[in-house]
């Protein structure tokens, strides 16, 4: 297929487009930019869509510019927002900044990569609103749904937020001036802004340019991906290690598996619909489509050895798991689980039973020996049988770990301190 338009069609990836000409304009290459306001210094896995939409046009010989809201971070967009953004510092910003340019070279091939703050902060006030600010109207500005909704809402709007578009707007603009940028994509919340760039750029050169907006990634009962109990599924390994990762897509139930594939990796369509009519006839391996969508978008983000270093955890933590269990495999588990230090002398010669109850692992020591009773004990993976079993160095796996297990799904990671 020639014509990446038809190809997002294709696999979900439009919501709405400007134009049905933005097919024509895409038979030839074009630049196309998504912009990523730091709000925090990682992108998360809704954050996921627009990168690899980026890497798609790439894939089919355009050239992607990812934008880093420098400037308009300061601002905050409040599309999808039912309250202001806290206000970050620029030092906070920039390291912002920093740590979303570093995700987008690593899942990007060469991209182009700019900051509105370059652009923006050179225009003073009075000089933005005389040239820029003029050619916006009110009336259509408040009709945006992103301004309409907070409006509306208790919280209100301030006319700090209520100026983002003009700002995007311009963003749109400047890149279609300078860069020869054409199309500008984004989250269907973003419809609005991206068409007061449209509108503007009408205004002031006549230029045509095009814009598409993609669904957002939500769950099949309207929740967005991306969040979990504990938080945000960032791309970033030190805010959610690759295990952490791996373990919410393999997870992903059953009526969302579909969407994921087909927004979020690379897979061939015809594999995906596989997948989909196996779901469909019952016809299927329990969660293989699951653990697909899970090492292909783990690699991505992660790399291969990200990938290797997650499935190696999850073998480790099977409950009965026969899989090595060395201390670089443990070091990663102890960021995904409970864990905590003892002394050796705490350690050592001392019983299964008494630890497990110092752990945590079990309320309390009659708890550990019921657990031992009912075959629900577990040390380094091995089931313990023996209630008075004590705690030898042979048990400790490279100088320091001990993995204790309750049922299938309860561990805790001691570390020994000598």
């Amino acid at each position: 297929m020639k014509n990446i338009i038809d190809f997002f069609e294709k696999r979900g990836f439009v919501d709405n487009m400007t134009s049905d000409e933005l097919k024509r304009v895409c038979v030839e290459p074009i630049k196309v930019y998504i912009g990523f306001d730091p709000t925090a210094d990682s992108l998360h896995l809704g954050n996921l869509v627009g990168i690899v939409a980026l890497d798609w046009m790439q894939r089919f010989g355009h050239t992607p510019v990812a934008l880093l809201g420098g400037a308009t971070g300061k601002i905050g967009d409040p599309s999808g927002k039912s309250k202001e953004r806290p206000q970050l510092s620029q030092e906070m910003l920039e390291k912002n900044v920093m740590g979303i340019r570093g995700q987008l070279e690593r899942c990007l091939t060469d991209p182009l990569i700019l900051n509105n703050d370059e652009w923006l902060s050179r225009y003073g006030y009075i000089e933005f609103l005389r040239d820029i600010g003029k050619h916006f109207r009110i009336g259509p500005m408040l009709g945006k749904e992103s301004v309409r909704s907070r409006f509306q809402s208790e919280e209100g709007i301030s006319y700090t937020e209520f100026s983002y578009q003009v700002l995007q707007g311009f963003d749109f603009y400047y890149l279609s001036e300078n860069e020869g940028v054409t199309l500008q994509m984004g989250g269907s919340d973003q419809w609005g802004n991206i068409t007061a760039g449209i509108e503007l750029t009408r205004k002031l050169s006549g230029k045509p340019i095009y814009g598409l907006t993609y669904p957002l990634l939500t769950r099949s009962d309207g929740r967005k991906f991306g969040k979990s109990e504990e938080g945000a599924i960032w791309l970033d390994p030190k805010r959610t290690s690759p295990y952490q990762f791996y373990q919410y897509l393999v997870r992903i139930a059953d009526s969302d598996v579909i969407q994921l594939l087909r927004m979020l990796t690379f897979i061939e369509l015809e594999e995906i619909l596989g997948f989909e009519e196996a779901l469909a006839s019952g016809a299927f391996t329990p969660n293989a489509a699951q653990r697909r969508l899970a090492e292909e978008v783990t690699r991505y983000v992660h790399s291969a050895e990200g990938l290797k270093i997650a499935l190696r955890v999850t073998e480790a933590l099977a409950p009965g798991s026969k899989a090595s269990l060395d201390p670089e495999v443990l070091e990663e588990i102890a960021k995904d689980m409970p864990h905590i230090s003892l002394p050796i002398a705490e350690i050592m010669n001392q019983k299964y039973t008494d630890i497990a109850a110092t752990s945590g692992l079990s309320t309390s020591k009659s708890e550990a020996v019921r657990l031992v009773k009912n075959g629900g004990a577990f040390l380094n993976n091995e089931k313990v049988d023996d209630q008075a079993l004590v705690i030898e160095l042979k048990h400790v796996i490279g100088g320091k770990y001990l993995l204790f297990g309750a049922g299938k799904k309860r561990r805790v990671l001691v570390k020994i301190e000598k």
